[in-house]
């Protein structure tokens, strides 16, 4: 059963280092944890969360980063598990930035900035999608040099790459495309479950 909560957190994410800006905009529950979080970016971004992700976000109490994710022992660092770590003692409106990063290979870098705490409106549901522009990347496409490749191979039909990337895709790709309302979010404790079971690889 979920905890009852008053209070809602507006973030922005924005994809770094594409111009124009790929961003959106959302409301989460203040009882969100940093897994819950990085579920709702998944759904706004289109992503399916198979890679690994983490948040490098300032620690209020002790003035330094902490890196809060999926641990892997791998890298050889710590790094809190975001299914056990709140985002409430980590952000408010004086300490209201992070960094997200999904996908290692590509490494997508977000900037997450809160930009309001809201009382909790009734009538509607969170997490909720209430911004946003631009299309997202395709999964694996080879990080932001490679989405620069998609985009002009994409819109350029005479290209002699279009075929096998259009292939590849497997649909038309517009880059401005985005809506609200396409947006589909998902259950963060079933993906957690399924997370667990069959760890990343």
């Amino acid at each position: 059963m979920k905890k009852a909560y008053n209070q809602v957190y507006q973030f922005k994410i924005a994809l770094l280092g594409i111009s124009p800006q790929i961003w959106r905009r959302i409301q989460v529950p203040e009882t969100y944890t940093f897994w819950d979080l990085h579920v709702a970016i998944q759904a706004v971004m289109d992503w399916e969360g198979y890679h690994l992700h983490e948040f490098s976000v300032p620690n209020p109490k002790t003035r330094t980063v902490d890196a809060i994710g999926f641990p892997d022992d791998e890298f050889g660092r710590e790094v809190l598990e975001g299914w056990k770590t709140k985002i409430s003692p980590y952000f408010s409106m004086n300490n209201k930035q992070a960094v997200y990063t999904y996908d290692f290979g590509d490494n997508w870098e977000h900037s997450v900035v809160l930009e309001k705490i809201l009382p909790r409106d009734p009538p509607k549901n969170y997490p909720c999608c209430i911004g946003g522009k631009r299309n997202s990347p395709p999964e694996d496409v080879g990080g932001v040099s490679g989405f620069k490749e998609f985009v002009a191979v994409m819109k350029d039909p005479e290209h002699e790459e279009h075929e096998e990337m259009a292939e590849w895709y497997g649909e038309e790709f517009d880059p401005e495309a985005f809506s609200c309302e396409d947006v589909i979010f998902l259950s963060p404790d079933k993906l957690l479950k399924l997370a667990l079971e069959d760890p990343f690889s």
